[in-house]
């Protein structure tokens, strides 16, 4: 471990020097390349100094302690001492978590896709509660949301919803979102006071730059259609929505969110090669069945991954047997408590492997 973290720090230093030449900003791609990469190296680099720093202070009190005959000041050394002892433990966890192999997707935006399964009108309105969900999660992060394409019922509830979500790592803490979410509760069109069991399915695609996915135009088809739905000017008046279908999966994309025939369109390609980008990821999930296993429920999609229990105001993730009496706060946006147990455990999980492999 120490080795690898000499090498981070030498090529973080090769970073810096690289940065400090004026030249380097006549290639921005270059060093918008180089600054993020500093940026990505921080972290570690600080955590080895201090390990290294600490490490030193115990040598030096130790030192100091043979020479010293005063017993107040002994006392006070070996407090230190202690203090610095405690924190080297941390500071190695901390080292081994930021030399995982981190997914290349955790910083991208992403696509959202949320459709209703089981349960007829309720798993309708489950899906656009879940919708909402999203969104002020994203609004607690300071991510910017932007619908792509949605399908409603007579309730106000979604079919199918698709969303992009823009923002810094909004990939490294949704991917963990994909797979079956079911509530139990007493549905609003239930007379009989019932609890029924409902479902809907959300997909986390992480979006794909061009340059990741190889898509052929003469592959796809343009279709455009008068866009239905609530209010606005351009809605049932112009030919402004696109549906793309894509030849050779088959592939159905509907986007009628914008104004414009062309902007719709971009977004249409944007989901559709989101969509071949997870087909690419999936794939390789599935030829890394062990990887995937040491993985908190990111490769599955079928996968039923949480339970919203409305009579008892309690929240259930059976990946990792967490349960929670939150939840109206979650519903209202509030993940924070379900996605970081997500990050640790997942963490906890590659950490084991990494040392069953050491060993």
């Amino acid at each position: 471990m120490f080795d690898r973290c000499e090498d981070v720090l030498h090529r973080y230093q090769e970073v810096v020097d690289e940065l400090g030449d004026p030249g380097v900003t006549a290639d921005p791609a270059h060093f918008r390349d180089l600054m993020k990469e500093q940026t990505d190296l921080t972290p570690l680099v600080e955590a080895y100094t201090s390990y290294k720093n600490k490490k030193a202070n115990i040598a030096e009190i130790l030192e100091m302690l043979e020479a010293e005959s005063d017993e107040e000041m002994r006392d006070l050394m070996k407090e230190e001492l202690a203090e610095e002892r405690r924190r080297l433990p941390e500071l190695e966890q901390e080292m081994k978590i930021l030399l995982l192999p981190k997914d290349p997707n955790d910083e991208k935006n992403v696509i959202v896709e949320i459709r209703a399964g089981a349960g007829g009108d309720e798993a309708a309105l489950f899906a656009s509660e879940l919708y909402r969900m999203y969104v002020r999660f994203s609004e607690r992060n300071r991510w910017k949301t932007e619908l792509i394409d949605v399908n409603e019922n007579g309730l106000g509830g979604f079919k199918e919803v698709s969303f992009m979500i823009t923002g810094n790592g909004a990939f490294s803490k949704l991917k963990y979102e994909s797979g079956v979410h079911r509530v139990q509760r007493v549905p609003v069109t239930e007379s009989g006071g019932r609890i029924h069991t409902s479902t809907a399915t959300v997909a986390v695609l992480p979006e794909a730059e061009e340059v990741e996915v190889h898509l052929d135009l003469a592959d796809c088809k343009f279709d455009v259609f008068r866009a239905s739905g609530n209010g606005g000017q351009c809605v049932n008046t112009t030919d402004s929505a696109v549906r793309l279908t894509h030849l050779p999966t088959g592939i159905v994309i509907s986007c009628q969110d914008e104004k414009s025939q062309i902007q719709n369109k971009e977004k249409a390609l944007k989901v559709l090669r989101a969509r071949l980008y997870d087909m690419e990821c999936q794939k390789a999930h599935d030829a890394e069945a062990e990887a995937r296993r040491s993985q908190v429920g990111t490769g599955d999609r079928s996968e039923k991954i949480r339970t919203y229990n409305f009579p008892q105001g309690r929240v259930s993730d059976h990946r990792i047997k967490l349960t929670t009496h939150r939840i109206y706060e979650i519903m209202d946006g509030d993940l924070f408590e379900v996605i970081d147990s997500l990050i640790a455990a997942d963490q906890a999980a590659k950490l084991a492997k990494m040392n069953q492999a050491a060993s």
